[in-house]
């Protein structure tokens, strides 16, 4: 019998692969490893990986002689991801201490992950510890808020309607969209080479209440934030109204959604 918290973590982590991967992530992972270069045959990991769609991507590109690990800390994630590609070699860790030998991995990649790790230079340093000589790094994060402004129109609304908390949760992805901030984070860390790039592509929900409530009923809790169902039922109500200007004939939410992919070399 499953533990009732891995199956809450299992739960959540299927509606983040029907909804948010679709969504907002499944249309970076060819770019992300595009950037990073892949090479059948290769050795990759693929960092913060969840439910796998970057690691998937990988695998299709390295072939049946390489070899691709997906790390996630979220049980639940990595149950979902093995369910999704058996194959592929999942492992429970964080950026931080990656649980590899030196030199291990010709790529390392991580597609909009960067931004939540506790120390992110530690992580960064890690990901050059794992990486052969002459290998790649490519990184995928969010653009900044003032960048993606149906992201800013939900923020907003949440900030009047549940307070500077729940606001804050939604706001945390887009907190590396400064692109002086985010180069800076190599900064002295051995890396050569970096590029950065900008990138836009669109995402898609199918309905003003799916993406509403895929982030105040997914997102939020995950961040630690839990609004009661009358707030819940305010914000359902006017997301119409905000989402109006992104919504299409047949109800789904389209909108422009920037991203910056970084990369950069181990000497």
């Amino acid at each position: 019998m499953t533990d009732p918290l891995l199956q809450a973590q299992i739960d959540g982590a299927t509606a983040y692969e029907a909804l948010f991967v679709p969504a907002l992530f499944q249309p970076w992972a060819p770019r992300v490893a595009t950037a990073a270069k892949i090479q059948p045959g290769q050795r990759v990991l693929d960092i913060a990986c969840g439910t796998g769609v970057l690691a998937r991507e990988v695998a299709l590109r390295v072939g049946s002689q390489g070899y691709v690990a997906g790390l996630d800390p979220d049980p639940g994630m990595l149950t979902v991801a093995r369910r999704l590609a058996p194959d592929i070699d999942w492992q429970a860790g964080t950026a931080e201490s990656l649980p590899f030998p030196d030199q291990s991995f010709d790529v390392v990649v991580s597609q909009f992950g960067l931004m939540f790790f506790t120390d992110r230079q530690q992580a960064l340093r890690e990901m050059l510890r794992v990486l052969v000589p002459g290998g790649r790094l490519a990184i995928a994060v969010w653009d900044s808020l003032d960048n993606t402004p149906a992201y800013a129109a939900e923020v907003a609304m949440l900030e009047r309607i549940a307070g500077p908390q729940a606001a804050n949760a939604l706001r945390a992805p887009f907190v590396l969209g400064d692109t002086g901030v985010l180069t800076g984070l190599f900064d002295h860390l051995g890396y050569q080479g970096l590029t950065l790039s900008t990138e836009s592509d669109l995402a898609r929900f199918p309905s003003v209440r799916a993406m509403v409530e895929a982030d105040i009923r997914g997102w939020l809790p995950i961040m630690g934030v839990i609004l009661p169902e009358a707030q819940i039922a305010q914000l359902l109500g006017e997301a119409e109204q905000v989402f109006a200007p992104y919504t299409g004939e047949d109800g789904a939410v389209t909108f422009d959604s920037p991203a910056h992919i970084v990369t950069a070399t181990r000497p």
